[in-house]
């Protein structure tokens, strides 16, 4: 809202000579419609006009136009619906009600809040405010000033006054050049009239309540700067007056004209000695203020300091066109006091930030912070390797993605993180209004915003290390720059210097305390990066988060990377199952938490392409532990692992990962069907290999109804190949097989009954296989197994059971 609001008082507002007080952004009631805003304004010249202004987009929505306006003094009622309760509805009735809805009950309050201010100050009408909370409205008294009125327009009074001797010269001398000046006095009176209308015609007479206040004027009050305001436009006129040829040549014309000069080299003289003590003084005010904020993760306010100083932007201007060199000394100056200002305001409230952070003052010392520059100078130990342990004690191992050197995985959780979040973003909101407030402010101060291209005071950027200033030529003129924007924007980067490095600083922090705060530092970046460029691309403080952005994704990427490092590194354990491995888990913690940081975030492709990357990794080192496991069969590895990979992509929905959930599935499926098949074998062998021996004969071209005949495959061999195999030796056998797939499989991933539904089908698929070719090949015998399906089912119900 603060980019908002400074972008309409820019476009909308300080064109029309208005001031932006509050804004809140509503929908009409009851209606499906775009959002507009309302705004409090008033007038920047008297008398003062109060409007509610209407703003919306434009219908391409590229920019804010003006759609309607209503004088406060038309508005009868307010009504916030409920004093009680929070309710973002409100009606105002001008000549007829409109209702509207605000995106917040605090945006609403503050709203009607500053409505109410208006009408107790500027009214005689009173509004009536119905349903508002009584702390809303609070009497909002202007602060007096005790001021006195120095200058300004006064009569002087004319006396006789004899000649002097160097008069009396002058006349002397005005007559002998004059041959009519005896002979015709009345011709002569008419030539000294006509010369003295010079004087007066181009206005070369300064009124002695002008001269008084730029002597003496008071720069302190508003008064009496505004005397001093209008004394000086007056002899910056006087000074520019057009002279016809020769008139500069008259001895009044040339003493005026000196006379003037004098008096504005003494009024800049003392017009820069007050602001500079002003600058100080102002300081001392800001700096007392600065202990409420040690233990509050705020910035200090300088609206006060910057509405004080606007009063003498009007003069500034003027010291810019008739005396650059103590202009420039100002800027420069101002630039040196209050970046040492900002400097300690800043470096607290990073400070602050770090311990927050860390929990506690103590702790902070354990990353390494010394001093309010936070600088990390603690030194992080090499990643531990890991060992696959048992899935029974695998989370009590230091994680391959979150060991982070200090601190262990058990002490990152979702509450931490979120702590860690809240904190950064609040670093941000508090930086971002800090830095348009003062950009704006040195734009008004300076007069930078008038024109697109002016004189400036920067020789080159290496000025601003420096601290060398341009000189200003013998004739005045100052150096010029490219534009009044750059000038700008090189007095914010000498004024915030220590902004950039402080931000480093606390990513370094962020990013040490665990890697997975990258997440969340790159969306919130990316979104004042994207804000800040909305209102102006080439900015201060678009470049300088533009810049930190960059090492927020070079951090972002190194996580990847590492987690990518750490998979390859990865160690079997040979005396215990593998289980899920640590990676394809914690590949399930990264998606999850990055899908809900970055859902709707503007920096949504690098998270893609890191997906992409960690996938391919974890597909390619499940297969390479797989291959490596002597405990646990590769088979089961691959099950288990890509049945987990696939559930998570799966519930994430991740939609770049499509195709390799569809891998996944199909991995699962393939290494499920191939255990099965391994480890279920033969259960009865030798029936299976009789019946291999049937098909032998078959596929020699014996016909099937004559396979009987054959000695060794006759009726009788059948039978006693039969009997070997009754239900009880079959359902040991199952049972067996039952404890070896248990040992195999962990309890993690819970695939042990599907598994074992697996084996069941595969048996009972190869006992039809056999009937089959009982029916077939011994047709009438009224041979049969001495157990059926059913008690295939049975006994694999009742194995499952048991265990």
């Amino acid at each position: 809202m603060t980019a908002i609001k400074h972008a309409l008082q820019r476009d909308i507002f300080t064109p029309n000579d208005e001031r932006l007080l509050s804004i809140v952004n509503v929908c009409k009631a009851g209606k499906k419609k775009k959002n507009c805003f309302l705004c409090a304004t008033v007038t920047t010249e008297r008398p003062v006009q109060v409007k509610v202004v209407k703003v919306k987009k434009s219908d391409k929505g590229d920019f804010y136009k003006r759609q309607a306006a209503w004088a406060l003094r038309d508005l009868a009622v307010v009504d916030a619906k409920d004093a009680a309760k929070e309710n973002p509805e409100f009606d105002l009735h001008f000549e007829k009600i409109y209702k509207w809805v605000a995106s917040s009950t605090a945006e609403k309050n503050a709203f009607i809040s500053c409505i109410w201010k208006l009408n107790q100050r500027y009214l005689r009408k009173k509004i009536d405010f119905v349903n508002v909370s009584s702390q809303l409205l609070e009497e909002s008294v202007p602060s007096g000033e005790n001021q006195s009125v120095t200058g300004g327009d006064e009569e002087a009074v004319d006396e006789y006054q004899e000649l002097n001797a160097r008069e009396e010269q002058d006349i002397e001398i005005m007559m002998g050049g004059c041959e009519c000046a005896i002979s015709n006095a009345e011709a002569f009176a008419e030539k000294l009239s006509r010369e003295l209308q010079v004087l007066d015609g181009n206005h070369l007479d300064l009124a002695k309540g002008h001269i008084k206040a730029l002597q003496e004027g008071d720069l302190a009050s508003s008064r009496g700067i505004e005397a001093c305001t209008n004394a000086a436009d007056a002899l910056l006129q006087c000074m520019n007056v057009a002279l016809r040829p020769g008139h500069d040549l008259l001895l009044a014309v040339k003493q005026q004209q000196q006379r003037f000069s004098d008096l504005r080299e003494h009024f800049a003289r003392r017009l820069a000695s007050h602001l500079n003590n002003v600058f100080v003084q102002q300081g001392h005010d800001q700096s007392s203020t600065l202990a409420q904020h040690s233990i509050e993760l705020t910035l200090p306010n300088h609206h006060p300091f910057h509405r004080d100083l606007l009063r003498y932007a009007k003069l500034m201007e003027w010291l810019k066109s008739t005396d650059y060199g103590k202009y420039e000394g100002l800027t420069k100056n101002y630039m040196d006091y209050i970046s040492r200002l900002y400097e300690r305001e800043i470096k607290d409230f990073f400070e602050v930030a770090k311990i927050k952070m860390t929990g506690t003052t103590k702790e902070s010392k354990k990353f390494g912070l010394h001093g309010s520059s936070g600088k990390l100078t603690g030194s992080t130990s090499s990643l531990n390797k890991l060992s696959v342990q048992s899935s029974g004690n695998r989370r009590s191992q230091s994680s391959s993605l979150l060991d982070m050197g200090n601190m262990s995985a058990s002490d990152l959780d979702v509450a931490d993180r979120t702590k860690f979040d809240k904190i950064f973003e609040q670093v941000l909101s508090e930086l971002e209004p800090l830095c348009l407030a003062e950009q704006d402010f040195i734009g008004k101060l300076f007069k930078l915003q008038q024109h697109p291209s002016v004189p400036g005071m920067m020789t080159e950027a290496e000025d601003l290390d420096g601290g060398t200033l341009s000189r200003q030529h013998n004739s005045g003129t100052p150096l010029p720059v490219s534009s009044e924007k750059d000038m700008i924007r090189q007095m914010m980067i000498k004024i915030f210097r220590c902004i950039e490095p402080e931000l480093n600083n606390l990513i370094a922090l962020g990013d040490k305390i665990d890697s997975f705060n990258s997440l969340y530092m790159l969306v919130k970046m990316s979104h004042h990066v994207w804000t800040a460029q909305n209102v102006d691309p080439a900015s201060f403080l678009s470049t300088t988060l533009g810049n930190v952005l960059v090492t927020v994704k070079r951090n972002f990427d190194k996580c990847i990377s590492n987690q990518i490092r750490q998979m390859e590194e990865v160690k079997i354990s040979k005396k215990s199952k593998v289980g899920i491995l640590p990676f394809v888990a914690e590949f399930e913690e990264f998606a999850g938490l990055a899908e809900s940081i970055f859902k709707n975030a503007e920096r949504r492709g690098d998270l893609d392409k890191a997906y992409t990357k960690l996938i391919r990794g974890v597909f390619v080192n499940v297969e390479k532990v797989a291959n490596e496991s002597q405990k646990t069969p590769r088979d089961v590895v691959m099950m288990e692992n890509f049945h987990h990979i696939f559930a998570t992509l799966s519930r994430l929905k991740i939609s770049c990962l499509e195709a390799e959930k569809k891998e996944a599935k199909q991995k699962y499926t393939d290494h499920l069907q191939s255990y099965v098949i391994y480890s279920l074998g033969q259960p009865l062998e030798k029936l299976n290999h009789f019946f291999e021996g049937v098909e032998a004969r078959v596929a020699q071209g014996i016909r099937e109804e004559e396979v009987s005949y054959q000695l060794a495959f006759n009726k009788q061999e059948l039978r006693k190949v039969i009997r070997e195999y009754p239900g009880k030796e079959v359902k040991k056998g199952l049972d067996n097989l039952y404890k070896k797939v248990d040992k195999h499989l962990c309890e993690e991933e819970n695939l042990l009954q599907v598994v074992w539904h697996s084996m069941q089908d595969e048996f009972i698929r190869q006992y039809k296989h056999f009937e089959g070719l009982i029916a077939r090949c011994y047709p009438g015998s009224g041979v049969t197994m001495e157990f059926t399906i059913q008690d295939i089912l049975d006994y694999c119900s009742s194995i499952a059971q048991s265990h």
